[in-house]
């Protein structure tokens, strides 16, 4: 997903969840900043670069495709925006290990990982919501796809077709051509689109999660085919129309959790009633054919609020982070979004490696403090033990 979703349509399942204003902008701002929290963007301002939740086109041209270096990339991909299905999902027969692991870490809706997710956001404040709004929002957008580089899996061939609405009610079928330009906008007339260049590596940085069905995963509006490499090349139909309202009504349901509304979070339920009103001003946002929704996702927003929803600015937080001493950091809005995402990564770290997949690394238990996490992760342990008075 992009901006327009990440930032003003989370603004949107914000405010009908019951958050105000100024808390819903709060959520977005931290579902956004999950796609811009490099290691470069934490270097700059001197904060842990294990709290890293993306990593920058620039990165990952230096990353490292050795087995540290694709445990790292794993850790952020799977944790933020390819949450794994199903760590214990049966393969094919015949297939070996490292087949079986990487089929593992699959995208998809509605997994237990979703439920852990937003459990741990629970209590934690509103960037820890943001966060997991945005984890929720990319299961629905990023599904079929794995947060880790594999051909065998994210591989896509020449087979993709966008289905296109007709008079007669119907789907036309019309072939999709893609191109390796990343200065070129997606020609939509055209239906040209960019992804990333073919690699016969299994583990090229290019054949990291959607990158070989370009952004097609990220656009609300577009449906269509295509053959995975994990599916043994059968056709998958792919209606994010569906999909981007399935997840907004997901995201409201889960935000009301957070507020205390409902007690259990549970798999497969959405807030159908509370935008039951807005259902066709939403859905023509999703389904309008254009490359970037922002202005109108934004529009809605201040409808419903009354208030302006400000563009997303990543420095806006900066100056309170660099400028507050190391007591005092943990309380800053970039301290609680750090701690957050810390969290968030162990805790899918954990699970993917006591699931006995060792593609996101080692991970230990913190048994006293109630507590799992990687083991390197020394302030954010400093941190429980102090809430705690340990």
């Amino acid at each position: 997903m992009q901006e327009d979703f990440h930032y003003y349509a989370t603004y949107c399942a914000s405010y009908l969840s019951g958050f105000d204003h100024q808390q819903s902008l709060d959520i977005c701002y931290s579902a956004q900043l999950v796609d811009l929290c490099s290691r470069t963007f934490l270097k700059k301002n001197k904060a842990p670069q294990s709290a890293a939740t993306t990593q920058l086109q620039l990165e990952m041209m230096d990353a490292r495709t050795d087995p540290v270096g694709l445990q790292d990339i794993t850790r952020i991909w799977s944790s933020f925006h390819f949450l794994p299905y199903d760590l214990n999902a049966k393969v094919k027969k015949g297939a070996g290990r490292q087949y079986r692991s990487k089929y593992r870490l699959i995208c998809n809706t509605n997994g237990d990982l979703l439920v852990d997710t937003i459990k741990l956001a629970s209590g934690k404040g509103l960037q820890a919501a943001g966060l997991a709004m945005h984890i929720l929002a990319d299961t629905w957008a990023h599904r079929y796809f794995a947060g880790t580089p594999s051909l065998v899996i994210n591989n896509t061939n020449y087979y993709f077709y966008e289905l296109m609405p007709n008079e007669s009610g119907g789907l036309d079928e019309i072939p999709i051509s893609f191109r390796h330009s990343p200065s070129a906008p997606d020609d939509l007339d055209e239906h040209k689109y960019t992804n990333s260049l073919f690699q016969s590596s299994e583990n090229s940085i290019m054949n990291l999660g959607h990158g070989r069905a370009g952004h097609l995963p990220d656009y609300s509006f577009i449906r269509y085919k295509y053959l995975p490499a994990w599916g043994g090349y059968e056709e998958i139909i792919k209606d994010n129309p569906s999909d981007y309202y399935h997840a907004f009504c997901q995201m409201i349901y889960a935000l009301k959790y957070l507020r205390g509304e409902y007690a259990e979070f549970e798999k497969d339920t959405y807030e159908w009633n509370t935008p039951k009103q807005y259902e066709s001003e939403i859905k023509a946002i999703i389904e309008k054919r254009q490359l970037d929704a922002c202005a109108d996702w934004k529009a809605f927003g201040e409808k419903l609020s009354g208030e302006t929803v400000e563009p997303f600015d990543l420095s806006k937080y900066e100056e309170e982070y660099v400028s507050a001493n190391e007591k005092e950091k943990n309380s800053t809005f970039l301290g609680q979004f750090i701690l957050a995402a810390l969290a968030q990564k162990s805790m899918v770290t954990n699970k993917i490696f006591t699931s006995g997949n060792l593609l996101a690394g080692y991970s230990i238990d913190f048994d006293k403090m109630g507590f799992r996490g990687i083991k390197d992760y020394k302030m954010l342990v400093e941190h429980f033990r102090k809430e705690l008075g340990i």
